[in-house]
């Protein structure tokens, strides 16, 4: 289902105070034995704190696909486990306590009884004969052929993104050979009469697959108009089945980051300036979301994520000022005007001249970092409408090379 804002009142009103808004704030999800989460430095699962045995290494914005994996797995399986987390080098300098420990830099890693081990497959791998296989055992030979599947798929959508100055011609061949490895994804969905790949629930096969699809998703929609969910139903049948589950929801990412963090990371995403491609990443941008193509949850997951939003925001409010462009000062009246849309429905005003630094915040929200996917999508849509009632200036562009205005250091210590 799509999140929407709430109606809009046709006379604008007084923005809210912060006193006012923090009566609106809702109090943050239990991180330790709560649903999955990106906030949480220790998951127990009902176990006692003295039986951890593992310890995750990964990164702070949650854009890591391979930590991503590893996460997902711990989480399914209800192994208990410490986070500690890292800075990846596209949005600030590595800590230097995890260089001293990995002089490679490489996430995720992690500590099982005290062994440090790297590289996501063989963690998988150590897990699996520590803990017990989520399902099919990673060695067993059809997960093997499921393995290099993936690798397919993940070879057929660089060869397609991540190429610069293709042709038509050569446009067209890298989309069939993606859409061809993609049917054969299919197929293997189709295997059971369920949604997923080999049993009536999600197992590591399935795990393997989750991080970069959802990045595929995400970018092929914004860089080349090709709606992966719409083309490959099958696909979408995994994805819908994968977004019931409260298990996966916290660790999804949505369009708007994925696309903008994986340029860096990528060594760049290049777009084919379709007439499709040009709509839907507007679209994206905006913070509007491309309906069922992106994020399809349940009804009843979708109660109070307006409320949930203001909270994070309050929670780093002092630095999100100081940090925005306007200053903080000037960013004060019209991030409480959005705000007061966020919450109340109403059209709020903001002062001249400062659609920028709405719009700077806007596309800086990361999710699953900041918050749930519909709980950023609201808050982004919130910041846009109301930028939009000041003017069309953008803020400062995001990096392509780099992202260090996404460097987490100002945020570890929480108001």
């Amino acid at each position: 289902m799509s999140v929407s804002s709430a109606t809009v009142t046709s006379a604008p009103v007084h923005p809210l105070s912060w006193d006012e808004l923090t009566l609106h704030a809702t109090a943050d999800q239990e991180r330790v034995q709560g649903p999955t989460n990106a906030q949480a430095d220790l998951r127990l699962f009902g176990h006692d704190p003295n039986s951890v045995q593992v310890t995750l290494f990964r990164d702070h914005h949650a854009w890591c696909p391979y930590c991503q994996k590893i996460w997902l797995w711990l989480e399914f399986k209800r192994i208990p486990y410490k986070i500690q987390k890292v800075t990846m080098r596209c949005y600030g300098p590595k800590e230097p306590w995890f260089l001293k420990k990995v002089p490679s830099g490489m996430l995720p890693a992690l500590e099982l009884n005290g062994t440090l081990i790297t590289e996501s497959d063989v963690i998988l791998l150590a897990l699996e004969q520590q803990f017990g296989p989520l399902g099919g055992a990673m060695t067993h030979s059809d997960s093997l052929e499921l393995r290099h599947l993936e690798r397919l798929l993940f070879r057929a959508w660089c060869i397609w993104l991540c190429s610069p100055g293709l042709t038509s011609r050569q446009q067209h061949q890298a989309q069939e050979q993606f859409r061809a490895v993609a049917q054969r994804f299919e197929q293997e969905l189709n295997t059971t009469p369920g949604p997923w790949l080999r049993s009536d629930q999600p197992e590591t096969v399935d795990l393997l697959f989750v991080p970069y699809v959802e990045r595929m998703n995400a970018s092929l929609a914004y860089y080349k108009g090709y709606r992966l969910r719409r083309e490959h139903p099958n696909i979408d049948r995994w994805f819908r089945a994968l977004e019931s589950l409260e298990t996966y929801r916290g660790t999804q990412s949505d369009m708007h980051t994925h696309v903008h963090d994986l340029p860096p990371q990528m060594g760049g995403c290049w777009s084919d300036n379709s007439e499709l491609a040009t709509e839907l990443a507007a679209k994206i941008d905006r913070g509007d979301g491309l309906g069922d193509d992106e994020a399809i949850w349940p009804d009843d997951t979708l109660h109070g994520q307006a409320a949930l939003a203001l909270s994070r925001v309050i929670r780093h409010r002092d630095q999100l000022l100081k940090r925005n462009p306007f200053g903080s000062q000037r960013f004060d009246l019209p991030l409480r005007c959005a705000l007061t849309r966020l919450i109340t429905g109403a059209a709020c005003q903001p002062p001249k001249g400062s659609a920028a630094s709405l719009r700077y915040l806007r596309d800086r929200i990361s999710i699953p970092r900041d918050m749930p996917l519909p709980a950023g999508r609201l808050l982004r849509q919130a910041l846009e409408a109301t930028a939009a009632m000041d003017g069309p200036q953008q803020g400062e562009p995001l990096g392509l090379r780099n992202r260090f205005d996404q460097d987490p250091r100002a945020f570890l210590i929480r108001p």
